[in-house]
């Protein structure tokens, strides 16, 4: 058979990252099936993976159409590739002494759920056809429905599991049936074919299209946690296993918007306009029932659950402007985003134990004792907030600056207000950390990796605050390349 008429070897070297993974993640399986498995080699095999995969992914990068147009490489999503392998290396050095201390001991599976992860939001955010989108997210769906309800003995983990399957594969059920009517509107899944039939005039049935992308859409709006489909995230985030919380809201939502922009920027640059009323709502209920929610939570990890829901909704105003600036500020975003929910997830899996230590009361006098890890949280609450001089408030000057130049003033307005609202739970943190009574609090259990990822995420929260020339510079040259 002659494999050259599917696939030459520049495919196979532009997929170098994902074969390393998948390598990577088999050997971390064989590992354990061999019962030599031990926390600390699974935790080497799976980071050498990430390292080698980054290595890859930056040396033979090169702008390219592969596989006959099924995946598109470019800065775009090299900038994702690089955002997934950071949080995957974050997640698994959280994770090392986590599973023993729930109760349960070290399985070699659970690296290698969190690769396949990585895998899954690759293809999701280089797909140039919805058929490899679809591959993608079933990919990283499977594998975080296991890690989700991976604490076998855990009830609340278990329940967590079950939702998140029930839910995902309902939400999956509405984006492939809105591929299928896209595909029968258009003739074709792939993004360039989709964008030129649009242009020419040509589609079939402009009802079937429109019905198409709204299915897509709900798809999305699912894995990103946009209201009315967020209902799943405070239970599944309560219930699963924190370092699972952890990758859960950040670079899963990052690959679920990175798709969702490239498939709007791609495949349908002449619609996303008819759709902008759709984009203004849903940010503006997302923001507000998101925060609202999130101020009647006595649970820590509730309280995330709906602020992230809240955060998705500031990140949606980027895909309702759609152009090189939001799109730079998304992406400013999503770094930003990423580094201090994995941080302050980082803090909760430390204090957590015996079910205590995930309320706000069980965080009264906890600066007294842990001055260090109190002061690491308080900023990335205050980053979570938007205040300065933290990362956060830039990321968010930057997507609300891009929406008031494209006319979305009111839309600025609901944004601004709900921040002020969210102030008041972040700080509810702080105050209970530093201004109420002392409460006996579990000395947390940790290595010296745990600790430093958080010293190390508080830092780079401050300095993107601060000077974020660097990191602005990389989003702005690749939000430029992607129109």
């Amino acid at each position: 058979m002659d494999l050259s008429r599917y696939f030459t070897l520049a495919d196979i070297s532009g997929i170098a990252p994902e074969i390393v993974l998948t390598i990577a993640a088999l050997s971390v399986l064989t590992v354990e099936m061999m019962r030599v498995s031990r926390p600390g080699i699974n935790l080497m095999v799976a980071a050498a993976g990430l390292l080698v995969a980054g290595v890859f992914a930056a040396q033979g990068f090169k702008e390219e159409i592969l596989f006959g147009g099924m995946l598109r490489l470019n800065k775009i999503s090299l900038f994702f590739d690089f955002l997934y392998l950071a949080v995957a290396f974050g997640t698994l050095i959280l994770s090392q002494g986590y599973l023993e201390k729930k109760g349960g001991k070290p399985r070699g599976e659970y690296h290698a759920l969190i690769l396949f992860c990585v895998i899954g939001m690759m293809l999701m955010t280089e797909a140039n056809d919805l058929v490899i989108v679809f591959l993608g997210l079933e990919l990283l769906s499977l594998s975080l429905y296991i890690l989700v309800g991976f604490l076998r003995h855990d009830v609340l983990s278990n329940e967590s599991g079950l939702k998140y399957l029930f839910l995902g594969a309902f939400s999956t059920g509405f984006f492939l049936f809105g591929a299928a009517l896209i595909y029968g509107a258009a003739g074709t899944t792939n993004y360039n074919e989709i964008a030129s039939v649009v242009a020419s005039g040509e589609i079939l049935s402009y009802l079937y299209l429109s019905l198409g992308i709204g299915l897509l859409l709900i798809g999305f709006a699912f894995k990103v946690a946009l209201v009315p489909f967020h209902l799943w995230s405070p239970d599944v985030y309560q219930g699963a296993p924190t370092t699972v919380t952890a990758f859960l809201c950040t670079a899963p939502k990052a690959a679920g918007f990175g798709a969702l922009l490239n498939i709007f920027i791609v495949a349908f640059p002449e619609i996303q306009i008819e759709w902008q009323k759709l984009f203004w709502i849903l940010a503006a209920l997302t923001m507000t029932i998101g925060n609202i929610s999130a101020l009647m939570q006595s649970h820590v990890k509730r309280m995330l659950a709906f602020s992230s829901v809240s955060h998705a909704g500031y990140l949606v105003l980027g895909v309702l402007v759609l152009n090189s600036v939001g799109l730079s500020a998304v992406l400013f975003y999503l770094v930003v985003y990423s580094a201090m929910n994995l941080g302050a997830f980082a803090i909760l899996l430390l204090v957590e134990k015996d079910g205590k230590g995930l309320n706000f009361k069980d965080y009264r006098g906890f600066a007294t004792q842990h001055p260090w890890m109190a002061v690491a949280m308080a900023v990335f609450m205050i980053s979570l907030a938007g205040f300065p001089p933290t990362g956060g408030f830039i990321a968010k000057y930057g997507l609300l600056s891009s929406a008031v130049a494209e006319g979305y003033i009111w839309l600025v307005v609901i944004a601004v207000l709900n921040t002020l609202v969210s102030a008041y739970y972040y700080l509810r943190l702080i105050v209970n950390m530093y201004m109420q009574e002392e409460k006996d609090i579990s000395n947390p259990v940790s290595g010296v990796l745990v600790l430093g990822l958080i010293g190390f995420l508080a830092v780079i929260v401050l300095i993107l605050g601060i000077t974020p020339e660097f990191l602005l510079n990389i989003t702005t040259e690749a939000a430029t390349t992607a129109f």
